[in-house]
């Protein structure tokens, strides 16, 4: 497996097991879900932890398309570069570390602000690797 696809991989499984932590903070918080709750959902206030790992969950999951497109993209057509495989590296551990310390409230630093655009920049430098090649 190229380590694009690999680091591509390991990018959906974070992001297919971010909602675990909001459903644990639902069911603390307000309890096992019951048929009255698909009804109509409870409205009691939750931790602003479980708020914050919603968010990040959502982050992540709109943010997985565009870098999945790009690998795809550049594994179907046969770009691989110590850049890219760096690249999407370097965006996976900061989306990683991204949803560690959105969740946790870690406020110094903007260290969220930070990896986000980290992960970001690893993501803009992979797709115009791949668009150049393209070309």
């Amino acid at each position: 497996m190229r380590t694009e696809l690999f680091y591509l991989l390991l990018t959906a499984i974070l992001t297919g097991v971010l909602w675990i932590p909001v459903v644990i903070g639902y069911v603390r918080s307000r309890g096992p879900l019951t048929p009255a709750a698909y009804k109509t959902p409870p409205t009691s206030p939750l931790p602003d932890w479980v708020t914050r790992a919603n968010r990040t969950h959502q982050n992540a999951v709109e943010n997985l398309a565009p870098f999945a497109a790009v690998v795809l993209i550049a594994y179907a057509a046969g770009i691989s570069s110590g850049v890219t495989e760096v690249c999407a590296a370097v965006y996976f551990y900061a989306r990683l570390a991204h949803a560690v310390i959105h969740i946790s409230g870690f406020g110094r630093f903007f260290a969220r602000t930070v990896l986000f655009t980290v992960a970001w920049l690893a993501f803009i430098t992979f797709a115009v690797v791949v668009l150049m090649r393209a070309l």
